[in-house]
């Protein structure tokens, strides 16, 4: 069980990267619409620290 909780946590830290990558991207170049990733940035950290 804890294999599968560690590969989990793996998985949203993997997401948050790229959500927040794609964030800053969305800063640089369109800000007027990055607010529309930051959900998903913010949903997938929180599942990697196991808080959801």
């Amino acid at each position: 069980m804890s294999t599968e909780s560690k590969s989990s946590t793996m998985f949203w830290w993997l997401v948050f990267l790229v959500t927040t990558a794609i964030t800053l991207f969305m800063v640089v170049y369109v800000d007027e619409w990055f607010w529309l990733v930051m959900p998903f940035s913010l949903t997938s950290l929180a599942k990697a620290f196991d808080v959801i």
